[in-house]
């Protein structure tokens, strides 16, 4: 029996690296798509790379001839920034994040590929939610241009969805884990900070590994479904600065005063049971502590 072949937008990107890296350890063959060609040695195992600026008009008959699955984690904005990351150009913004992405979707049913895995956001319920848990029930109300294009995908891939080609949209909050080499983490400068003696300000948020949502797109690759087109809650735990900072502490042995919780009671968690019922446990405290004592290290350096 031949490898399953599966085409990953993005793959070279925050999030996107976690899951070819699971693919590829899963036996896949895995094609990454992107703007820019990746190292040698970026990836743990040989990938097919190829070029996609994320234009709408842009041929993807060779990219996705073969291909059995496709995990679209690409998505075009301004650098370091999702919600706002429209800049002064909204109608761009849309243009190559929902006109490129069902382009894509298309393009992935036409040569008969399986199923498609979306990863959309939790910012297609915007902020309204007032602390009431999210679940997939929840009627979603963006407030964002970013969580409306997220949205909009979503409905794109439902409406191309049926018994022979199947979509899942995965929901996903706040990600962390080590970056992509030659990136930083995205604690890095709150860690810094932290070391350095400087005052963090009070944030809490919903978060969960790269590697759990990695997780989470093999789960839902080959999980038998009710309808043509899912969607699935994927976060974890809830992580106040506080909590990252006290961790900080312990390694390094310093009491540097903590930053003041910030309150919990507009948070809205997600609630994750439809992704868990397909076997997910993410790695919950155990695996954050760890990660945090592995940055704190790597900034702190020896002794």
């Amino acid at each position: 029996m031949s490898a399953p072949r599966t085409v990953v937008s993005g793959g070279t990107g925050y999030v996107g690296r976690f899951i070819v890296e699971r693919l590829l350890d899963e036996g896949h063959e895995v094609t990454v798509t992107g703007r820019t060609k990746p190292a040698r040695d970026f990836f743990s195992r040989p990938v097919t790379f190829v070029a996609d600026q994320l234009e709408p008009d842009e041929d993807h008959a060779e990219t996705f001839a073969g291909a059995d699955f496709f995990v679209h984690c690409a998505f075009d904005h301004l650098p370091g920034k999702y919600r706002g990351g429209e800049g002064n150009n909204p109608e761009g913004f849309r243009r190559r994040n929902v006109d490129a992405s069902l382009r894509r979707f298309e393009a992935a049913k036409k040569v008969g590929a399986k199923r498609v895995v979306f990863l959309s956001s939790r910012a297609v319920y915007g902020d309204e939610a007032n602390g009431a848990e999210l679940t997939e029930e929840t009627e979603a109300r963006p407030d964002t241009l970013y969580g409306e294009v997220k949205l909009a995908a979503e409905r794109g891939l439902g409406q191309l969805a049926d018994e022979c080609f199947s979509g899942i949209s995965l929901r996903v909050t706040g990600v962390y884990g080590p970056p992509p080499p030659g990136r930083a983490h995205k604690w890095a400068a709150l860690v810094s900070d932290h070391l350095a003696g400087r005052k963090l300000p009070s944030r809490i948020g919903t978060e969960v590994h790269g590697e759990d949502v990695a997780w989470a797109v093999l789960t839902t690759l080959t999980a038998k479904l009710d309808r043509p087109h899912e969607v699935f809650c994927v976060s974890d735990i809830v992580v106040d600065s506080a909590d990252i900072a006290a961790i900080v502490n312990s390694v390094t042995g310093v009491a540097r005063p903590l930053p003041e919780r910030a309150d919990p009671v507009s948070l809205s968690p997600m609630n994750c049971a439809k992704l868990k019922s397909l076997g997910w446990r993410p790695g919950g405290r155990q695996l954050f502590e760890a990660s945090v004592r592995d940055l704190a290290n790597t900034l702190n350096g020896p002794g």
